[in-house]
């Protein structure tokens, strides 16, 4: 029996770490773990392709070299504001349109799922814990979620933007945040609000892939120095930069800037007014990057041992896939948990128990 059985298993076809991913964190089924895909998915630094060397796809999980900031508690005072907060958001039946007299649309289950427990904090703290504002400002966002149309923006949609690369998802760093490169001197179309439409796409995909108990992301902009006077206009910046502020709030954990050309420093003393002060103690321009990623999970062009390849076939595909897993997986926890407005996204993403009220 035992040889029919060792013939069942040689015989069965290999399959990728991304297909025995459990849809939860990146962890794979128990069952699996007889498999050389499964260990591969385990394993340090494991890619969603299984490559290495060079690297084509995203990495799986963050490095063991990582680790989570500490959540402080909250106060009492702050436990009442959020109390108040829910019970407001969990009597909303629809979210206004922007466009005067118009109808208002109905609150979604995605909308429910999105108003969780950090959510909610998120806007409480981006407005000083102002509980009036944070309905506002959480309201606004779900009408420019709506209007704005992020769930129509498809990869297939966007893919064209990201042919050469541009913009990268790969590795986490020291705290577990996803971290997503910027490259300019890759810009391959022209100037349009498609481009801004790119990088929410890639913002969204970011924080699909938040570990448990990670709210932030990283951003690391590698400014080319080749790119002489070809930078964005003015107006654009502008427009990225009110949506990372207004529907975005405490989602920037740090930014990493570097090479960068007079041209774009031109450029970014004139944006420099419009961002606001939390947002701006968060950057760091030309340091060294290796004090903030894991050298195995950083590009060997921002100083890293990375060596990684984009083939556009090759790490889209795979970067939407894990991603649409991850997403899966929170909705189907949310679900079971009772499709709750406040429900924590800790526990979504695979964390132990639900938060309240600050304790876990």
């Amino acid at each position: 029996m035992a040889a029919v059985a060792h013939s069942q298993q040689t015989s069965a076809p290999e399959k990728s770490p991304l297909d025995k991913l459990s849809l939860v964190d990146g962890s794979v089924d128990i069952q699996d773990l007889h498999t050389s895909a499964a260990r591969l998915s385990l394993a340090e630094n494991a890619t969603v392709d299984g490559s290495a060397d060079p690297v084509k796809t995203p990495f799986i999980n963050p490095s063991s070299q990582t680790k989570l900031p500490t959540t402080p508690l909250l106060t009492d005072e702050q436990s009442t504001k959020y109390s108040k907060l829910l019970s407001i958001v969990q009597d909303w039946t629809t979210k206004p349109s922007s466009t005067p007299n118009a109808s208002a649309s109905p609150i979604t289950d995605s909308d429910r799922m999105w108003l969780s427990y950090e959510c909610l904090l998120r806007y409480l703290r981006a407005t000083r814990w102002e509980v009036q504002q944070a309905a506002i400002r959480l309201q606004a966002t779900l009408t420019w979620r709506h209007e704005y149309g992020l769930e129509s923006h498809t990869p297939e949609y966007i893919s064209p933007e990201n042919a050469t690369g541009k913009q990268v998802l790969l590795g986490y760093d020291i705290a577990r945040r996803p971290c997503l490169y910027l490259n300019p001197g890759k810009q391959n179309t022209e100037r349009s609000n498609k481009q801004v439409e790119h990088l929410v796409f890639m913002l969204e995909r970011t924080l699909d892939l938040l570990p448990a108990g990670q709210e932030t992301l990283a951003l690391l902009i590698n400014f080319d120095k080749k790119m002489g006077g070809d930078r964005p206009p003015l107006w654009q910046g502008k427009q990225a930069l009110n949506i990372l502020q207004s529907h975005y709030p405490e989602r920037l954990g740090r930014a990493l800037v570097f090479n960068i050309p007079w041209v774009v420093w031109t450029f970014l003393k004139l944006i420099n007014p419009f961002i606001d002060p939390a947002t701006r103690e968060k950057i760091k321009y030309d340091q060294d990057l290796r004090q903030f990623v894991p050298p195995s999970q950083l590009l060997k062009t921002y100083g890293g041992d990375v060596n990684f390849v984009y083939e556009h076939d090759v790490y889209w595909p795979a970067l939407n896939e894990l991603a649409r897993k991850k997403r899966a997986a929170m909705t189907e926890r949310w679900v079971e948990a009772g499709k709750k407005v406040g429900e924590s996204e800790h526990y979504l993403r695979g964390g132990e128990k639900s938060r309240e009220d600050g304790k876990i």
